[in-house]
């Protein structure tokens, strides 16, 4: 017969302040990972983005509108994340992904949220500028996937999955606007 890992209350709680994951699933991903928190954090964040997928046809009504403004009044942004209900659009970690995600756009200037709203000519033309190779312009362009500032080893897109993950819902970012001083 094997072992079976068994975690500790006080494993459970450093895997979750890290992740922000429910305590269960927090349990299950230490149990399954032998106590090893890095593969438990690769767990919570896989099974992060399955549920993510399959929320993903789920309607958003409810959301908040995240915002930053840096240099003095200089910069700003304007972020709408869209979620399913309003108990989730006041939880403060969702407000905090809206606040982190302003200040993501605010360093890292994307110009369009997804891949699809990419408008076919400026695809076209990137695609014949780099040889058919776009996804430099992507990662620069695109909100989506671009590499989180904060933490560059993940894109805003699985911030995002993660988050779907904690808070059980669908969520979205549907709109941004990034305003700076003297620019047009």
């Amino acid at each position: 017969m094997t072992n079976s890992y068994s975690p500790t209350a006080a494993d459970i709680k450093s895997l979750r302040e890290m992740t922000n994951a429910p305590v269960m699933d927090c349990r299950r991903a230490l149990a399954e990972s032998g106590g090893d928190k890095e593969a438990a954090k690769r767990i919570l964040a896989q099974r992060g983005q399955q549920l993510a997928e399959k929320k993903a046809g789920r309607e958003v009504r409810e959301g908040f509108i995240g915002h930053y403004i840096h240099q003095g009044g200089k910069l700003g942004v304007l972020v709408e994340l869209a979620c399913e209900t309003d108990f989730v659009a006041k939880n403060d970690q969702f407000k905090r992904l809206a606040h982190d995600l302003a200040v993501h756009i605010c360093a890292s200037r994307p110009v369009y949220v997804a891949r699809d709203e990419v408008p076919e000519d400026v695809r076209r033309a990137k695609e014949s500028e780099h040889a058919g190779k776009v996804e430099k312009f992507f990662e620069e362009s695109v909100l989506l996937d671009q590499p989180y500032v904060r933490d560059e080893s993940k894109t805003i897109g699985e911030l995002v999955g993660a988050m779907v993950g904690v808070l059980g819902e669908n969520i979205r970012i549907r709109r941004f606007a990034r305003f700076d001083i003297g620019e047009s």
